[in-house]
């Protein structure tokens, strides 16, 4: 049987390093996968080479290159834009307004009608600590939450990561690579999720191939100008084994409960490997 997956994101760029392994599984096993972007990315930090004629046009292209690299049937935007990482967000731009400015019911009703349209299954958002905590993530977050309760979504899975194994695959990287200046490890210590709280551990290694084209598609935040790689970079330059451990696999929190007024943990207790298992 074939589900509906929909990813839903902040930047173009953001599904690369969390769902795109997922999200090329279940396309490479028959589902259709929708991802969704809430903002066009133009305040991303990137080189002069790449923001000429207008960087959110370039994050968009890449964007639709990653889609197809991950076997995506539909991309849609949000039509918001980026609120940067400033704890205070610069002024609205001209008819539009920034992500983290807008109302969550608007938004979120605006996901819930493409939840609605393409009767998806299954929806994935971000925990609570919007991974490392740009703004725009946690938005994601409460976001995603009231679109999967608007739309009676089936389930709702929060993408993040055990924080034990990034600073642990990072400090493992640091041995064979150096990471850029703007790098902060320490962010690591408090971002993401604790290991206690992850329902689904999906593996993705059978499909890395289509992770890494994901990754290489969003060039524009691979290096700054001076020549320096960004984080987007250094990841790419792990050396294939060490990436394959690092990358082989993606983990979600089951908000689920949380939709209809379950307390955490009333669900059948394990780790889940697939999205899709026990949906009608």
């Amino acid at each position: 049987m074939s589900y509906t997956l929909l990813a839903f994101h902040a930047h173009p760029d953001d599904e690369a390093l969390l769902t795109s392994g997922t999200m090329a599984r279940a396309a490479a096993e028959g589902h259709r996968v929708v991802l969704v972007v809430a903002t066009d990315g133009a305040l991303g930090q990137a080189a002069a080479e790449f923001s000429s004629g207008g960087l959110a046009t370039r994050r968009l292209r890449e964007l639709e290159q990653s889609a197809r690299a991950l076997g995506v049937a539909r991309v849609e935007q949000l039509g918001y834009a980026d609120s940067g990482l400033d704890p205070e967000p610069p002024p609205d731009p001209p008819g539009r307004t920034r992500f983290v400015r807008a109302p969550t019911e608007e938004a979120a009703r605006r996901l819930a009608d493409i939840l609605d349209e393409e009767r998806a299954d299954v929806l994935l958002g971000y925990d609570a600590n919007g991974g490392y905590g740009h703004p725009d993530h946690r938005k994601v977050h409460h976001v995603a939450r009231r679109a999967a309760e608007l739309a009676g979504t089936a389930r709702l899975l929060e993408a993040t990561v055990p924080r034990d194994a990034i600073t642990t695959a990072l400090d493992l990287a640091a041995k064979v690579y150096r990471f850029p200046p703007e790098f902060d490890r320490a962010s690591f210590d408090r971002a993401f999720s604790a290991r206690r709280d992850i329902t689904h551990r999906i593996n993705v290694r059978r499909h890395i191939a289509a992770k890494r084209a994901s990754m290489r598609a969003h060039a524009s935040q691979a290096s700054a100008d001076g020549g320096a790689d960004r984080t987007l970079a250094a990841l790419l330059r792990i050396p294939r084994p060490v990436y394959d451990l690092v990358f082989g696999r993606e983990w979600y929190v089951d908000a689920t409960p949380l939709l209809r007024g379950r307390a955490p943990g009333s669900e059948p207790s394990g780790i889940r490997h697939d999205v899709f298992a026990g949906l009608a």
